[in-house]
């Protein structure tokens, strides 16, 4: 499986935040933004963070991208 925090990206420009915004406010480390940016796994804890910090569901925030076979 795959996905994408192309939406998480989206959501953060609608409320005139940067990555960096997002990072400090929930005190997360360069390596968990750094695997966001790069469409790795992250932890439910961390997705939840966002949710609930967004106050947005998962759906708003990233989206499963199947491979392709």
């Amino acid at each position: 499986m795959s996905f994408s925090f192309k939406p998480l990206w989206k959501q953060l420009i609608d409320k005139n935040m940067s990555a960096e915004d997002l990072r400090k406010a929930l005190n997360f480390s360069f390596s968990t933004m750094s695997k966001m940016k790069k469409g790795e796994n992250v932890s439910l804890e961390v997705l939840d963070r966002i949710c609930t910090y967004l106050n947005c569901q998962l759906q708003d925030i990233v989206e499963h991208i199947p491979k392709k076979e």
